[in-house]
């Protein structure tokens, strides 16, 4: 059985976002830019659990983050967000949409 070669990146991002948590990151902020208050409400998980999550997020690319004051503001970046397609992100090498 031959494997086909995929991208390395593929298979990672793929994983970072087979987390339930991860992949609700995402979904919320294709609606537009969030701090981490309102990603907090939104998803209804501790500070320290979401942190954790955008951390990988932001490590591989999946989230951008810039700071306004003390507060950070999370989005996805103009790579990921795919406009084209409604309700969906762009991985690179596959969308995932969100029905």
């Amino acid at each position: 059985m031959k494997i086909r070669n995929t991208s390395p990146s593929c298979a990672s991002k793929l994983k970072v976002v087979s987390d339930p948590t991860r992949l609700a990151v995402l979904e919320a902020l294709m609606s537009g830019q969030k701090n981490v208050g309102e990603l907090m409400e939104h998803l209804e998980v501790e500070q320290s659990l979401l942190s954790h999550h955008l951390s990988v997020l932001r490590d591989n690319g999946l989230v951008e983050a810039t700071r306004e004051g003390k507060t950070m503001i999370y989005k996805l970046p103009e790579h990921v967000a795919d406009s084209t397609s409604g309700k969906a992100i762009n991985l690179g090498c596959c969308k995932i949409s969100f029905g």
